[in-house]
């Protein structure tokens, strides 16, 4: 039977500088996306790289006093580290300079000169050196490159020219036939509103002007235009008129070609006409996402807003990163960085939801059948509930990651994990073994079991680390039969007996973002506010009974989470308790044994007084008291919060 084939690449970088966190966004998209392919049977073929000709690089490399291949090759070095601690899969990476993608570019041009698409002329016009793109003067945004709004120059010099217009009328009648080749679909308008309505000029395809580039075969003088050169990558990296063109004929056409926004139209025009040019298919959809954008804006080091990717990752890690970027931002839009959205979704989402889910499961495990996965009973509808999610998961996630979204798919993920998550609390094994009910709690585990196993390979995707260490305490790490697609398509896989590991790990600590929090992840600009000051409070008339917000305001109410709780030997109605507060941790004994089993409390927030005069109870130190309500009946339950917040938020 024959493989599928995928086929997905990233725009290839200039080396012109370090990349930000928002450049790996594309990559890590991509990444995600070869992943899941490779996961469901796919022969995948993923493509990034580096573009490394053009005047901005030569003129770079001058002012640092170097050769151009020498301070190419610095930075390349730095961009394929950075990929590798990001856990990049790239099946190739492409740099313009190799000898495979020189050859195969001249070869291009000379097919192109030979068929009449290109002609030598005069270009006089104006052109954006940081972007290496031509400009009419219409097109010019206060005589400023409308995409960089940095000043142009006006150029004068003899050029090649490629007939554009000569394909105008066959690439509106390509778009108009096939509406899902750009997308989204505001990228579409804007690229026929704004330049293929109005008319295509022919694109000048060589330079004089500098000598970085691949020589024009039949004309030394001339070196190709990089944009003629770049976009050639994607299939001289397969062969593409090499004696070798074995993976041309597999994997092309692309599948998808994923590119910011910025660099739309040389993707959805300029290439789409060569590629007719040469006779060959189109990619089947070219992706423009958006920029991931701070409070001032896109990401600019002239800005002094970078973000240095290197930095967050050995803040938080690769995964941790990954999750957030993919997450966060629907796939297409703009979205938005901060290192307090980071936090606040790596402690609701991979600490509270996902750690919680492991943490709890296996410590029951441990402590009702000393670590090993039970033998499951007749299963009941609540389970039959569960485990039909589990197993319409699958199929819901690869339709969506067919539709690159990335964020729903994550967010189906996640809606499965907090199922699960209640399914504790539903099922209260803790509740179970007091009452002797060994068989159901034993089928209670063993179903949790399962759906952290098929959670874990639907995570391989979006981070690649976590799984194997989920895997490594549920004890089936290296048993790849039970751990590939086929096998998340059925519950009930993992063999009874199994030996967990309790506790060997948090996979997913709490963080708080903290003014002293280590190095900075950006340089701060004047746009950075300062810390929001309460305002003072409205007086009001006493009345008998009531007190003032002077007094109120004495009581230091807080969010905290409950992260450990044991029952006390000897004390039928007290809990011993560990509550996180952000940036510190308490114990306190809270009567409320009869109402709560230790284990159902882990990762509830809830309301907690501060600043209560620390006491002891049966010799132990509490420190502060969780809030409570009661009823008539003797009913008690704790007050938690409404949605996730942060431990120590302030209750006002």
């Amino acid at each position: 039977m024959h493989k599928k084939t995928f086929y997905i690449t990233t725009p290839i970088y200039y080396p012109s500088d370090k990349l930000h966190i928002g450049h790996s966004y594309t990559t890590v998209a991509a990444d995600a996306m070869a992943r899941f392919k490779r996961l469901t049977g796919h022969q995948v073929h993923f493509l990034t790289g580096t573009d490394e000709h053009g005047q901005k690089i030569e003129r770079q490399a001058q002012q640092a006093g170097k050769q151009p291949q020498a301070f190419v090759d610095e930075i390349v070095t730095w961009i394929k580290r950075l990929w590798d601690i990001f856990d990049i899969s790239a099946d190739d990476f492409i740099r313009t300079t190799e000898e495979r993608h020189k050859i195969s570019v001249q070869k291009i041009f000379q097919k192109f000169y030979e068929q009449g698409d290109i002609y030598k002329s005069k270009y006089e016009g104006w052109y954006c050196t940081p972007c290496e793109a031509f400009w009419t003067e219409r097109q010019l945004a206060e005589k400023n490159c409308p995409d960089c709004k940095r000043p142009v120059e006006l150029v004068t010099e003899e050029s090649y020219f490629f007939r554009m217009s000569k394909y105008t009328d066959r690439l509106m009648e390509y778009i108009e036939k096939n509406p899902g080749f750009i997308q989204p679909v505001s990228r579409k308008n804007e690229m026929i509103n704004n330049f293929l309505k109005p008319g295509l000029e022919d694109l000048c395809v060589s330079r004089t002007s500098f000598s970085w580039g691949i020589p024009v075969p039949f004309d030394p003088a001339h070196v190709i235009y990089v944009w003629l050169d770049a976009l050639s990558n994607y299939i001289t990296a397969l062969g593409y008129l090499s004696d070798d063109q074995s993976k041309m004929q597999t994997f092309w056409p692309a599948d998808v070609q994923l590119i910011g926004k910025e660099i739309v139209r040389f993707h959805t025009i300029y290439w789409p006409i060569f590629l007719m040019a040469l006779g060959l298919d189109l990619p089947k959809q070219v992706f423009g996402h958006g920029w991931l954008l701070l409070e001032e804006g896109k990401m600019s080091k002239s800005k002094g807003n970078v973000i240095d990717p290197e930095v967050l990752i050995d803040r938080y890690g690769s995964d941790a990163i990954r999750y957030f970027l993919l997450r966060e931002i629907p796939f297409g839009a703009d979205g938005h960085f901060s290192e307090t959205a980071l936090i606040q979704r790596l402690n609701f989402d991979l600490a509270n939801d996902l750690g919680n889910l492991l943490n709890r499961t296996l410590a029951m495990l441990n402590k009702y059948f000393a670590g090993r996965v039970p033998t499951p009973g007749k299963r009941e509808a609540l389970d039959l509930e569960l485990s039909g999610m589990a197993l319409a998961l699958p199929d819901v996630m690869e339709q969506l990651m067919d539709q690159l979204q990335f964020s729903g798919a994550l967010t189906e993920l996640w809606k499965f994990i907090g199922r699960a998550n209640k399914y504790i609390d539903e099922t209260a094994p803790w509740a179970l073994a007091k009452a002797g009910s060994q068989e159901r709690l034993a089928t209670v585990m063993y179903n949790l079991l399962e759906s952290i196993r098929i959670v874990s390979v639907l995570l391989l995707p979006f981070m690649p680390r976590t799984p194997e260490r989920i895997w490594q305490q549920l004890g089936i790490a290296g048993e790849a039969d039970i751990l590939s697609w086929e096998s998340i398509r059925q519950f009930g896989v993992i063999p009874s007996g199994t030996q967990t590991v309790a506790g060997s790990e948090v996979l997913f600590p709490r963080l708080e973002l903290t003014e002293e929090g280590g190095a900075p992840v950006r340089q701060a600009t004047k746009k950075d506010k300062p810390l929001a000051v309460a305002k003072e409070a409205p007086r009001v008339e006493e009345a008998e009974g009531l007190i003032s917000i002077e007094d109120f305001g004495r009581v230091d109410l807080r969010i905290v989470e409950i992260t450990a709780a044991q029952k006390i030997e000897g004390a039928d109605k007290l809990l011993k308790l560990t509550v996180s507060l952000g940036k510190e941790e308490r114990q306190v004994v809270a009567g409320i044994a009869k109402h709560y089993e230790p284990e159902s409390l882990l990762g509830k927030r809830v309301l907690f007084v501060a600043n209560l005069k620390p006491a002891k109870l049966r010799g132990l130190r509490s420190e502060g008291m969780l809030l409570a309500a009661a009823d008539e009946q003797g009913n008690l339950v704790l007050v938690t919060t409404e949605k996730p917040i942060s431990s120590g938020s302030k209750v006002k």
